[in-house]
């Protein structure tokens, strides 16, 4: 969600570097400490890219006089390795469940002020309370911002001339050779994200898609090193032009990320035909969470801006322009029906059942998993 950064190394220094600050939580400085300082009208947000509807800055610094500095990234990493570096200089940062719960652990991030959060009401209690229970107990620290979930984008036209039975409902289109290796010559990408690429795997060996069992992990490797060699990139935000100017075939992405794809290929008008499932097999789930770092030097407009982003007019306009599931209860009947009756945004409670959170692992695992990774990666 910008060019991914090499992670091998980030992660392994994030890992020791999250063990030692565990011990040592930072010094609170909590915005509701802050809460009645003065404040210079400038809010920092450092968030995915193409995460946004261009005009919800713009309009939120209308209303507010607010000047928003918007940079982006594309990798839980290159957030996760800023934060824990310290004196980021951002205000309001957007990192993934897993990454928040291993975040707060380390003490990066404030307690919300929800005095300060009048919207909190239309959050949803659904997505709420699976975030509370997974990563933020009470979501003392968060807002869920979006949610959705990993899964098979491809180019209808030619999976089909390649072949026309294609289980495109299924893992199987990356991770059995027989197939995959099919589409080898029109591009195929996966996601560079080690922790939700293995549960994916897992998913489609039948097995605990958070298992820590070094041979489950073993096991998935095998499946990915049997592929790696149909697999044209591993990256996290370059297959949706990939997808939507035919560059690329079939892609492991997130849900809202395809249908932008399919979006800019309507717009352009050049035949492309992008399409989006989840698979069969369940899939991850993730969820994409609002918070403050604790070195914020804007925390009272940060709350601002999340209590913005909390309105149901603004959360629809959100989903409507990025095509993501959001965690606002209050928005979904202003959302349009495309997307609300997308059962790929959003799932049948049937599917809800099989979708599972991409959890935090323990240190120890992520160095496995980092080694693992490197070895898929590079294809030895």
């Amino acid at each position: 969600m910008i060019n991914v950064p090499v992670r091998a190394a980030a992660a392994v220094l994030i890992a020791f570097t999250l063990a030692a600050c565990s011990g040592k939580p930072a010094a609170d400085k909590s915005a509701e400490a802050t809460a009645n300082a003065p404040e210079e009208k400038v809010l920092n947000v450092y968030n995915w890219s193409d995460y946004i509807e261009p005009g919800v800055i713009a309009a939120f610094t209308k209303e507010t006089g607010i000047k928003v500095n918007y940079d982006v990234f594309d990798s839980n990493e290159m957030l996760e390795t800023k934060l824990l570096a310290g004196n980021t200089g951002y205000d309001l940062v957007v990192p993934s469940g897993s990454f928040l719960y291993r975040q707060i652990k380390a003490g990066v991030h404030s307690t919300l002020d929800k005095s300060q959060l009048s919207n909190l009401g239309n959050a949803d209690p659904a997505i709420a309370g699976r975030v509370a229970k997974a990563f933020d107990t009470d979501n003392a620290h968060s807002v869920n911002y979006m949610w959705g979930t990993s899964g098979v984008g491809y180019n209808v036209k030619k999976i089909k001339e390649r072949m026309p039975n294609a289980p495109v409902d299924s893992f199987a289109m990356f991770y059995d050779p027989k197939i995959v290796s099919k589409f080898a010559d029109c591009g195929v990408m996966l996601l560079d994200a080690p922790s939700e690429v293995l549960g994916t795997v897992l998913i489609y060996l039948g097995k605990d898609a958070n298992s820590e069992k070094p041979e489950d992990l073993a096991a998935a490797e095998k499946v990915l090193l049997s592929v790696r060699k149909y697999i044209r990139n591993f990256n996290s935000s370059a297959y949706i032009e990939a997808l939507a100017n035919g560059e690329a075939c079939l892609a492991l992405g997130w849900s809202g990320d395809v249908l932008q794809a399919k979006s800019r290929a309507e717009s352009a008008k050049n035949g492309v035909e992008i399409s989006y499932n989840v698979p069969k097999e369940g899939a991850v789930m993730f969820f994409d969470q609002l918070a403050i770092p604790k070195d914020a030097k804007h925390p009272k407009n940060a709350h601002l801006f999340i209590n913005y982003l909390l309105r149901a007019d603004v959360a629809a306009k959100n989903s409507n322009f990025i095509q993501y599931a959001n965690g606002n209860a209050a928005s979904k009947s202003m959302i349009d029906a495309s997307v609300t009756g997308n059962p790929n945004v959003y799932p049948s409670e049937a599917m809800m059942q099989k979708l599972v959170p991409d959890l935090p692992e323990s240190p120890e695992f992520n160095r496995l998993l980092t080694r693992s990774w490197t070895r898929v990666k590079t294809g030895q």
